[in-house]
């Protein structure tokens, strides 16, 4: 069997890259190793599919730090509005919520992933599940895939749209690494993003704050000289192995990469109230105990804090839950302020790669075309998704990039199978 152009791989960028060239009127045939397409699309945003974030491009690049402005390029041929306008004539109706996240209407991802399989069909390309392959063989004019079963598929151009190593059991187990090697690509450093982090502090280990969920917390990680890296404000979650939630995950990547470097622990600094500036904070504190000096200090601050942090930090600093306010000093005021301001927890490590929701590095860019992303190493090539070394934070924007990428080589790889 011969076709213009083979997709390996069923996921976001796949589906794009297949629909893609199909649309050019090519011979297409899209090759995955699951019994289903679309399983990552499928569990993406709660099992409601967060398609794409609709923020402006300036924005949405500045949610993928890990080489976000690779995407200028592709996103000047197809963009996150494209995607929301490709969905909505696929017919379906998309809704937005917080932070710019498109969902769809009906909250079912299987609309999602239904809309993309329809347009597979009216386009008449040949789809093979539950169809692993085995090897990738670069020829001349036209490559072979060689399929478990033994069976070689020549095509004239291949896009490799395999996934990371991320949630392994939607099927990406990181096959698609080797490909690219023998091909003579670079595969930048594998580590887990958006994962959450492990830590052996004592409030982790006895369990004293485990299930406490933080809301809108400004959450830092330090360097070595304790200088913030980076801080994210959203909500966070205590956990039996350390720490997780919003905040903590899109912190996870610049931890993972400081424990990389070597530097052990690393720590993650909360400031429980982001909103007032220490001093303010000191000062409202000794307002409150000289007004109400017979009341216990810890019954006139617990609006402040969640109960079992609070406890837990008038402990820390050793004023007793029944002290009257009187016999509260400005130091242990002082002390107990730069506490909420600067709750720090020690990160040891993270959680594998497999628990993780995003791939950190991949095929290195700098040997990608980015208006077409085709291999600069080898002819009719083809990478998109998270095989790439591209990685963002969650809320679509993963998702937008493997959407973007796979348009844009899907496209390419039928124009060069065309030529």
């Amino acid at each position: 069997m011969s076709y213009q152009v083979i997709v390996i791989g069923g996921g976001p960028s796949g589906l794009m890259a297949a629909i893609a060239a199909a649309e050019q009127g090519v011979k297409t045939l899209l090759i995955d190793k699951g019994k289903k397409l679309g399983t990552k699309l499928a569990i993406s945003g709660g099992g409601r599919c967060n398609v794409t974030n609709r923020l402006p491009e300036e924005e949405v690049i500045k949610h993928i730090p890990g080489n976000g402005r690779f995407l200028y390029s592709p996103f000047s041929i197809f963009n996150n509005y494209d995607i929301i306008d490709f969905f909505e004539n696929l017919g379906v109706a998309l809704k937005e919520e917080d932070h710019g996240r498109m969902f769809p209407i009906s909250n079912k991802a299987k609309d999602v992933v239904n809309a993309l399989l329809n347009r597979l069909d009216e386009l008449d390309v040949d789809v093979r599940k539950s169809t692993p392959v085995e090897a990738v063989h670069y020829g001349k004019d036209s490559h072979t895939v060689i399929l478990k079963t033994g069976e070689k598929v020549l095509s004239k151009s291949i896009v490799l749209a395999v996934g990371g190593k991320a949630v392994p059991h939607t099927g990406s187990t990181g096959d698609g690494y080797a490909w690219a090697k023998k091909a003579g690509h670079t595969i930048t450093d594998l580590f887990p993003t958006e994962v959450p982090l492990l830590s052996n502090d004592s409030f982790i280990k006895d369990k004293s704050l485990q299930g406490l969920s933080l809301r809108d917390v400004g959450v830092s990680v330090l360097n070595q000289k304790k200088k913030k890296i980076v801080t994210h404000t959203m909500d966070m979650l205590f956990t039996h192995f350390g720490v997780s939630g919003p905040a903590v995950l899109r912190c996870s990547q610049f931890v993972v990469k400081e424990l990389m470097k070597g530097h052990k622990p690393v720590i993650l600094e909360i400031d429980c109230l982001p909103d007032i500036k220490e001093e303010t904070l000191i000062a409202e504190l000794k307002e409150l105990a000289a007004n109400e000096p017979k009341k216990t200090f810890r019954n006139l601050i617990k609006g402040k804090l969640p109960e079992r942090l609070l406890d837990y930090l008038l402990e820390f600093v050793g004023i007793s839950p029944n002290e009257k306010s009187a016999n509260i000093s400005n130091e242990q005021i002082r002390q107990l302020s730069h506490a909420m301001k600067h709750f720090t927890i020690n990160i040891d490590g993270s959680q594998p790669i497999e628990k993780a929701f995003v791939t950190g590095g991949g095929v290195s860019i700098k040997e990608i075309v980015p208006s077409t992303m085709q291999s600069k190493l080898m002819n009719r090539l083809y990478f998109c998704g998270e095989i790439l070394d591209i990685h963002g934070y969650t809320g679509g924007y993963n998702i937008t990039s493997a959407m973007v990428t796979g348009r844009v080589a899907g496209m390419h790889a039928a124009y060069e199978a065309m030529g």
